[in-house]
């Protein structure tokens, strides 16, 4: 199997629940067969079981590292997209509720192409990129989306060479599909044509 982020030679890796997984030979990133995803229609249901109240304390609270991140990069004049947003856009609203301009996109739920024409200071990805069928296209268009110096924040869990991956939790979702090493946004940075990035724990920090 081909990476569908940097090309490279997939190699077998393991298979759980009828899941075939491969690793990356270049970029170390995991990632499923194509043929294993869900169908357009189940990945949109399994979405719409997300039970996510942008009043709940508890949501506000998970998603709190990224807001932080962002209050403390940047004042409220800085304009941002909240890309994937899915069903319950909190991100947006507690930046919102700081006076910063977010917009909302989402491919099921927020599918306004018109923001992408737009360009962003940052852009937000809370549990996003693990979705992506195809990475590399979806990177190469965050990045057209920001404006110079501008940033990305994505929210995921990184695999490490430790985790035992038939055991991973993250895997268990059947929409996530694409899994990050740390070496997958070393050659993001080298080949996409980042600047740097920045790993705080489950936030990864792309800069242009």
């Amino acid at each position: 199997m081909e990476c569908a982020l940097c090309s490279g030679r997939g190699d077998k890796f393991i298979e759980v629940r009828e899941k075939r997984y491969y690793r990356c030979s270049k970029c170390k990133s995991i990632f499923m067969h194509n043929k294993d995803f869900l169908s357009k229609e189940d990945e949109e249901a399994r979405y719409r079981e997300h039970n996510n109240d942008v009043e709940d304390f508890r949501y506000q609270e998970f998603v709190s590292d990224i807001t932080n991140e962002i209050k403390k990069d940047w004042k409220n004049t800085a304009r941002g997209l909240d890309f994937g947003a899915g069903t319950g856009p909190v991100i947006t609203k507690l930046l919102n509720d700081k006076g910063y301009d977010v917009e909302i996109y989402d491919p099921f739920f927020w599918n306004e192409n018109k923001l992408l024409n737009k360009t962003y200071d940052f852009i937000v990805l809370c549990e996003v990129i693990e979705h992506f069928h195809n990475p590399l296209h979806e990177f190469e268009l965050l990045y057209s989306l920001l404006n110079e110096r501008g940033k990305l924040y994505c929210k995921t869990d990184i695999y490490k060479d430790e985790i035992d991956f038939k055991s991973w939790y993250y895997k268990d979702d059947p929409t996530h599909v694409f899994f990050y090493h740390e070496e997958t946004f070393k050659w993001m940075v080298e080949n996409i044509g980042f600047n740097n990035y920045e790993i705080k724990d489950r936030v990864i920090i792309l800069e242009k």
